[in-house]
């Protein structure tokens, strides 16, 4: 299996060179194409809220505020794009309806990168982070400092279909690994699975993996310090098995995953 294209979403402010050399990073062992895809507030999400005679005074000067920051922004994504070093890239500038062009744009992505900010909810990219893991279920990688393509990756595995989805889609991070290990914690999870049948997936695939149960009745933490001490780059996980307002509402492994800082993470919905 290969990636053959990387979407790095863009807003056009400082997250921007972040993300796209964690893109590069990515895209760089599969010869893949790095997509700059430039998510500009849409001004149609904003007219509705003008109401009658928006094309006047006050809201006049707010829409072409908003035109003027998108022009900005996506001047500064370009330039950021651009400068990174990496070869086989393009960039998208989205226009309206945004958030259509972002769905059609991580739909024929194999991975799409996001920072810390926007996955903790945070920024202009926190919507787009959402949309693509819970509406449009494509998998993410959250890049954090230390995010590398041939260490040590992780997946933790529980038997579920968000874990399933994970777990392969992430194949070709495995591929490429020096060591990848299986973690489960079947104290933490009224679910019965066998981590022999991931164990036997993998080898039947060329993939050699190690396997690690963990004692703990919380999942989430005990999955983190496993992953700290076995100096693991990338963990890789499924995402949001709960009904999402549950998730928000009482938290979830999802949750804590994003709050940590360390390791980089693979997550599919």
């Amino acid at each position: 299996m290969s990636w053959a294209r990387i979407m790095a979403p863009l807003s056009g402010g400082e997250s921007d060179k972040a993300v796209v050399a964690a893109a590069a990073m990515l895209a760089q062992p599969f010869g893949a194409e790095l997509a700059g895809v430039y998510t500009p507030a849409d001004v149609a999400d904003v007219m509705p809220w003008m109401g009658e005679g928006f094309l006047g005074g006050v809201q006049t000067v707010a829409l072409e505020s908003l035109k003027e920051a998108a022009a900005v922004g996506g001047k500064s994504a370009q330039g950021v794009l651009d400068a990174c070093d990496y070869a086989k890239k393009r960039f998208v500038w989205l226009q309206t309806p945004v958030w259509a062009g972002l769905s059609a744009e991580s739909r024929l992505s194999d991975v799409v990168v996001f920072t810390n900010d926007a996955a903790r909810g945070r920024g202009p990219l926190a919507e787009a982070f959402q949309q693509t893991v819970a509406d449009e279920q494509r998998p993410v990688v959250i890049a954090r400092e230390g995010l590398r393509v041939g260490g040590t990756v992780a997946v933790a595995w529980d038997g579920g279909k968000e874990a399933s989805r994970a777990a392969r889609l992430a194949m070709p991070l495995l591929e490429k690994a020096a060591r990848v290990l299986i973690l489960v914690a079947p104290k933490a999870t009224s679910r019965t699975f066998d981590p022999l049948q991931l164990q036997a997936y993998y080898g039947a695939r060329g993939v050699v993996t190690e396997l690690k149960v963990l004692t703990e009745t919380c999942a989430a933490p005990s999955l983190l310090q496993a992953a700290t001490e076995s100096s693991v780059d990338i963990l890789v996980a499924g995402a949001f098995g709960h009904p999402r307002l549950q998730e928000f509402i009482f938290g979830g492994a999802t949750r804590t995953f994003l709050n940590s800082d360390t390791p980089s993470l693979f997550l599919s919905h």
